[in-house]
């Protein structure tokens, strides 16, 4: 009765109605170099006996997100006649467990969490997808058996197969920095982590400091610090370490995982490499770590943090003019290990199968369903049959660019983790770590706790 409740209270976040042509954000067959009409109208004809079902789906999107998303279910209403109801909560990883436990899941679920999807799967709420999809994957997504790996889970039986669609990605691997201050000193992006390396030290013998850093997030502290492990450890290793760490069959006290961490500490434990020095790394706020880019002089140079961040940038920054990006350079010594990109993003899966939801895993796979939200902001994909014009700007078009070039995805590795290890000691452990212990006495203790989880 109580998830019945609650579901009711969620679902007034938003109901969509049925679609008209008016609600479209970008009418059909307009500007065809942007956008692929020919799949929403093949669509559209396959899927003409839809009309008057009813579609539930339940996601982590709301504010602004959640319009943009409406603006992509408008078109699947339009091609096909369902109703849609989508609804969310702030409390929407709970609420998910809720429902789905009180027998009252929606048709399709929508979760940046595939530790919480992979529960759901253990306990036989997740439907597998249609056959074809891991070959869709295969074939339509850059780096596809990445993937296919973060879309498969085990039922209840231990039966693997793949039951999520990622849909909307984050890039993680990137370094922030000021076109006019690289100008200035006459400074040039980095491509190979050696490169970058040697711009670190070339900036302190030019007198600047190179990095601002910051582990600062309150109750979340160090938090930072796990994606620049993630990212080193990516870079120095084939991704089946990376997998054995997230699902504890590689430990932390591996000496593989000490030597990321301390790659880390080549950066951030050097006085003369961070803004404030290395004892200010673990106080400093991430919010405010990259304004030392835009101070006069500049209190740093690079920063290395997700595509979010300029969202913490100083008010009237313009990307590509006052703050640009490059790509978390590989290792030229490991040409073996490609181009790995670590990230984020949310998977799209079934609870209560229906014809509609069946088809709506469809619609995900045409290009039109990516582009409309390409178009507007906020939104990445690994999709090759896409048309990158399609991207609002340069930037998030650059940004797709680094996940149509990786050969390597793997998801945020801390979020994979148990969450007293992924969200507790881990980050604990990385401001113990940038205070002056040692990797090898972090990584034990990290460790100690995992051993001793139940």
């Amino acid at each position: 009765m109580i998830g019945k409740l609650l579901s009711a209270v969620a679902g007034l976040a938003l109901v969509a109605g049925a679609a008209s042509a008016a609600d479209l954000k970008f009418a059909p067959g307009s500007d065809p170099q942007r956008f692929h009409w020919d799949s929403y109208t093949q669509f559209a004809k396959d899927h003409a006996d839809l009309k008057g079902q009813t579609l539930t789906i339940f996601g982590p999107w709301r504010g602004e997100d959640q319009a943009l998303f409406e603006s992509v279910l408008a078109y699947f209403e339009q091609a096909t006649g369902v109703k849609v109801s989508y609804a969310s909560s702030e409390n929407y990883e709970q609420q998910i467990v809720v429902d789905t436990e009180a027998g009252s899941p929606p048709n399709i679920a929508i979760l940046p969490q595939p530790g919480l999807i992979q529960d759901l799967a253990s306990k036989g709420y997740v439907k597998p997808l249609p056959g074809d999809t891991k070959q869709w994957l295969l074939d339509n997504y850059a780096a596809g058996q990445s993937w296919v790996d973060l879309s498969t889970f085990k039922d209840k039986e231990g039966k693997a197969s793949v039951m999520a669609f990622p849909f909307k990605i984050d890039v993680k691997s990137l370094v922030w920095y000021s076109p006019d201050n690289f100008k200035d000193a006459g400074y040039k992006v980095p491509h190979t982590m050696e490169e970058l390396k040697a711009l670190t030290e070339q900036i302190v013998k030019d007198g600047g400091t190179p990095w601002c850093i910051g582990l600062g997030s309150g109750g979340a502290t160090g938090w930072p610090a796990t994606d620049w492990v993630e990212d080193i450890l990516l870079r120095q290793q084939p991704p089946q370490v990376y997998d054995g760490w997230v699902d504890n069959s590689v430990k932390f006290t591996d000496p593989r995982i000490i030597s990321a961490i301390n790659e880390f500490g080549w950066f951030a434990k050097n006085d003369k490499y961070v803004d404030g020095g290395a004892k200010a790394v673990a106080t400093t706020d991430f919010r405010d770590s990259p304004k030392g880019l835009f101070t006069s002089p500049p209190k740093c140079y690079l920063h290395h943090m997700a595509s979010f961040i300029p969202s913490f940038f100083p008010q009237g920054t313009q990307l590509g003019k006052d703050a640009d990006f490059f790509y978390f350079p590989p290792y030229a010594s490991k040409p073996e290990l490609g181009n790995p990109v670590e990230g984020a993003g949310t998977l799209v899966f079934i609870e209560k199968q229906n014809p509609a939801a069946d088809a709506f895993i469809e619609f995900l796979k045409t290009p039109i369903a990516h582009e409309v939200w390409m178009a507007q902001s906020s939104f990445l994909t690994p999709y090759k049959g896409v048309h990158p014009e399609a991207y609002a700007n340069d930037v998030m078009k650059r940004e797709g660019q680094i996940l149509l070039d990786a050969t390597t995805f793997r998801f945020d590795g801390s979020d994979l983790m148990p969450a007293k290890i992924g969200a507790g000691a881990f980050w604990t452990g990385m401001v113990d770590y940038v205070s002056g212990k040692s990797a090898e006495d972090v990584a034990g203790e990290i460790q100690k706790t995992w051993d001793g989880l139940k």
